[in-house]
């Protein structure tokens, strides 16, 4: 049995500076708004809402857990939640470059997240009903997401 993937969209998600809380007993904490952005793709347009954050947990190994809650509204009106859930991991020295706000290749890199949709909007009712993954990077003062449902 193979699993094959459906491009759903491109997701370029805005952020603003984080809030960092410091070193916390399961690693360095940092809160990060979600403040706009847009969804681009051939299953899923519109644009990032400025509600949510990232909530991130960096370990001692350089390991960024990511948990960010965020909304679409698409082109027709419809709000859809996103829970992106994943990892990020990089060498000191591409980390140090990333944060330095050099736009750095993804592929130099880890970015990995599980998504989960969900939508009241009858005509999106296919998102409450799959699972999205979703490979991207940082850029500047962006996170940028291709999306796939897994069918």
């Amino acid at each position: 049995m193979t699993i094959a993937l459906t491009h759903v969209t491109d997701l370029v998600v805005e952020l603003s500076r984080p809030h960092e809380m410091g070193e916390c007993p399961m690693g360095v904490r940092r809160i990060i708004p979600i403040v706009g952005g847009s969804a681009d793709g051939p299953l899923l347009g519109g644009r990032i809402l400025p509600i949510g954050a990232d909530w991130q947990t960096v370990s001692r190994g350089g390991i960024a857990e990511l948990d960010a809650r965020y909304a679409i509204q698409t082109s027709d009106g419809a709000v859809i939640e996103v829970i992106s859930q994943g990892i990020r991991h990089a060498t000191a020295e591409v980390h140090a470059r990333i944060a330095g706000g050099e736009e750095v290749d993804p592929a130099e890199y880890y970015m990995r997240t599980a998504i989960r949709l969900e939508a009241g909007h009858a005509g999106y009712d296919w998102v409450n009903r799959a699972l999205f993954i979703a490979k991207g990077g940082k850029v500047g003062n962006t996170v940028r997401l291709a999306v796939y449902r897994i069918d």
